[in-house]
């Protein structure tokens, strides 16, 4: 059986798209899925994403699955892909899209120089609804201590849908990743896991962010991790409500609105290939 796809980056976090407008179940198992996301045996991603039909009046549905065969609620690299393919399959008919996610609808929107600009909706600040068990679950948490690998953080969590813990550090450059995300994404304070994002206030409308994903692991983006990053910079009293996020693949731009309280962020979606690959 071959499967067509066509692949595409947000900053470099990239993902195989898949046309599954068909079907409201994703074409491929979770386990095809890890294997089409081999980089040496494989196509190679960070995910692959399913564009199914829409669901309670959305113009379509997003289904993802992370490259361990994980499934996150969302991803915000991944939904300004999701928006090009889209276009591209509709031979650019529209230009904003009402997609349904498992973390409720979210709205991107195809912009004139670009750029794809995503309405990431309202931050969730609650221990319970991240969820994290730091503090009581109707509690927010900021500059809370965690421990991990023998030192202790200040952490502030926010979901965008899915769950992120937020640590400002002096230099993000220093931050020995590849050892000690899984231990903030495996901490047992964290019951469905976490994103880790350390960030450096380089001003207060910019920040450096390097990222431990869940499900993914070091990544050279993440939307929602950006959004939730300002969220943090925001309730810790270290950035403004509109700041550029610069990743190790490029830069976002993140607003928390005062007016509705969501959370706006714009940046690029890049096409790279398309094909076929051959499932064994």
């Amino acid at each position: 059986m071959a499967i067509e796809f066509t692949k595409y980056h947000g900053l470099g976090n990239d993902f195989i798209l898949i046309d599954n407008r068909l079907s409201s179940t994703p074409l491929l198992s979770p386990k095809q899925a890890q294997t089409l996301c081999d980089r040496h045996f494989g196509i190679g991603a960070d995910g692959v994403i399913f564009v199914l039909p829409g669901v309670n009046g959305t113009d379509y549905s997003m289904r993802i699955f992370n490259s361990d065969g994980s499934e996150p609620e969302m991803c915000g690299n991944g939904i300004r892909c999701l928006a090009a393919f889209l276009a591209e399959l509709e031979g650019d008919f529209r230009h904003k899209y009402r997609i349904h996610t498992l973390a409720g609808t979210i709205v991107p929107e195809l912009m004139p120089d670009g750029q794809v600009k995503v309405d990431m909706g309202i931050p969730l600040l609650l221990a319970g609804e991240i969820p994290t068990t730091l503090c009581p679950a109707g509690e927010k948490v900021i500059n809370r201590p965690l421990e991990v690998a023998g030192k202790v953080w200040e952490v502030t969590c926010v979901s965008m849908g899915n769950p992120h813990c937020v640590t400002f550090v002096e230099d993000v450059a220093a931050i020995p990743l590849e050892t000690i995300g899984p231990l903030f994404e495996h901490h047992p304070v964290f019951p469905q896991r976490t994103n880790t994002e350390f960030i450096q206030t380089v001003r207060r409308d910019y920040l450096k962010m390097r990222v431990w994903e869940r499900g993914a692991g070091v990544t050279l983006a993440c939307g929602t991790g950006a959004c939730a990053s300002v969220v943090a910079g925001v309730l810790t009293g270290r950035c403004d409500r509109a700041a550029t996020v610069e990743l190790p693949g490029g830069c976002l731009r993140i607003e928390w609105s005062n007016a509705d309280r969501r959370v706006y962020m714009t940046g690029p979606a890049k096409k790279v290939f398309q094909g076929k690959y051959q499932l064994s």
